[in-house]
């Protein structure tokens, strides 16, 4: 079983589509771990606010069938097909970490917004403290750590959701 970590955002209904993308992700991987839920704002676009958070979970599936299966929950819960990056999303789910696999194919691994973007790292750091990145080989957590905090600003949200 390989060990994954996912990003789930939604800023269209955040609050119905973050509850609803945690139900599809319980439903096909079984137990998760979950992040705090952080609000940000939207970056490289202006657009409403953000939800964000990370999910842990085992799965049997190889990257390629993870990759497709993710797309396809998007976009049952509303994705547009022809959304273009940096707008609006009901729910996007994206693939952080595999293991410890480091790959361009079929998806980017590890994913590069995990160092750049504060709503990726600070769940992963949260989440899985002292899990190291393939690449860097320091602790997420130590890379949180590190992280200019005045680039983006991040709020705790709560999260209902059982």
């Amino acid at each position: 079983m390989a060990q994954i970590y996912i990003s789930i955002g939604s800023n269209i209904e955040k609050e119905i589509n973050i509850i609803k993308g945690l139900n599809a992700l319980r439903e096909t991987f079984g137990t998760l771990s979950l992040s705090s839920l952080f609000e940000s704002e939207s970056i490289g676009f202006d657009g409403p606010v953000f939800y964000n958070m990370v999910v842990g979970a085992s799965t049997h599936l190889s990257l390629e069938d993870l990759a497709i299966t993710l797309r396809d929950i998007e976009f049952s819960h509303g994705r547009d097909f022809d959304a273009v990056k940096n707008s609006p999303r009901t729910l996007d789910l994206d693939i952080l970490l595999y293991d410890n696999l480091v790959t361009n194919d079929p998806v980017q691994l590890p994913r590069e917004e995990i160092t750049r973007n504060a709503f990726v790292l600070w769940p992963l750091a949260e989440l899985a403290p002292m899990l190291k990145h393939p690449v860097t080989n320091q602790s997420y957590q130590a890379l949180w750590q590190a992280y200019d905090k005045t680039t983006q600003q991040l709020r705790k949200v709560p999260l209902n959701w059982q």
